[in-house]
């Protein structure tokens, strides 16, 4: 009887020891990755973010806290080396015993070569998303992105072989990582998120898919208000601080004119400003956009002798936006709202 006291109490330690583990610890690289993953787990854990906001992704060095929550993540939530290379040195030695998630290179997520050039032809970009109104329906979601996966193919095959001479060293080639701007991949990743965490954590399992559900409905209602919103919108001529936004672009058929810095935000070239220059006079450019995670300077010493008639902000990050579950439908917001303010 006393072993068989024994032994029970072991047991129920054991058990203790695994119902006190809790959730997975998880932490995320950027804001809208953060906040895919805050409301997959919301009422459970939080996560860690990573990289703040008003800071550039592409170059960063980690906090203390933010390598400590790093080396004690169970998993990890980040986009791609594409858009944090040196993250995926600080995966390999803070981060080993981590899954490791990117996000990028989910089968269903739709990606874009980077864009040649500081100016961007504008041709057959608008058909690209010709059918979205059954975005409505779920069903047809894998279909649709399939067919962007093999444009996207066909969009590497033509990029890998243009020689970049205006970028030298800095030469643009591979896929364009600033995928999170597309809210269709955004749903990719929350369903993604929710397998994830629910096979390491099984007994809040029903939660996570509850919260994914309800994340999807919630995105695909503004999905629908932003290209209602956007209609019409074809025609505004802008260019952007650099070239981070052709996701958003593509799925709502509101195409910038050119970027002033390539897709990592590197210091434009001397012959890139000419370019982006003469783009402003011929096409009579109405917007210009800065960024709150570079220097507005730049901007305003491109077109200092320009006729703009507005330099505004346009964030693909939401510097200004509280990191959360609600904020990545508020960047989406203030994508809108940066656009609705070049008409004004």
């Amino acid at each position: 009887m006393r072993l068989f006291q024994i032994g029970s109490m072991v047991s129920l330690g054991l058990l203790t020891s695994v119902v006190m583990a809790g959730p997975p610890r998880i932490a995320a690289d950027i804001a809208p990755v953060h906040s895919l993953v805050s409301q997959i787990v919301d009422g459970i854990s939080e996560p860690t973010l990573l990289i703040q906001p008003e800071a550039s992704p592409h170059s960063y060095a980690l906090r203390p806290s933010e390598a400590r929550a790093l080396a004690e993540a169970e998993i990890v939530f980040w986009v791609s080396e594409g858009l944090t290379p040196w993250l995926e040195r600080s995966l390999d030695t803070l981060a080993k015993q981590a899954q490791k998630i990117e996000l990028l290179e989910l089968e269903q997520t739709v990606t874009y070569a980077f864009r040649d050039g500081a100016t961007f032809e504008v041709h057959d970009h608008h058909d690209d998303h010709d059918d979205h109104d059954d975005h409505d329906d779920h069903d047809d979601h894998d279909d649709h992105d399939h067919h962007d996966k093999d444009e996207k193919h066909h969009g590497h095959d033509h990029h890998d072989s243009h020689e970049q001479e205006d970028h030298g060293h800095h030469a643009h080639e591979g896929e364009d990582p600033h995928a999170w701007l597309d809210p269709q991949n955004a749903k990719v990743w929350l369903k993604h998120i929710a397998e994830v965490v629910a096979k390491k954590d099984p007994e809040n399992a029903s939660r996570y898919f509850a919260n994914r559900d309800q994340a999807l409905a919630k995105l695909d209602r503004l999905i629908d208000e932003l290209h209602q919103a956007l209609t019409g919108y074809d025609g505004i001529k802008f260019i952007v601080f650099h070239d981070a936004y052709q996701y958003f672009e593509r799925r709502f058929g509101v195409l910038a004119s050119g970027a002033i810095s390539i897709g990592d935000a590197q210091d434009p070239s001397p012959a890139r400003v000419a370019e982006i220059r003469d783009l402003v006079s011929d096409l009579k450019i109405t917007c210009v956009y800065t960024e709150p995670q570079y220097n507005a300077g730049l901007v305003n010493s491109v077109f200092n002798t320009t006729r703009v008639n507005t330099i505004g902000v346009m964030d693909p990050l939401g510097a200004a936006i509280q990191p959360g579950k609600d904020q990545y439908g508020k960047l989406l917001v203030g994508m809108l709202a940066s656009l609705q303010a070049c008409t004004k």
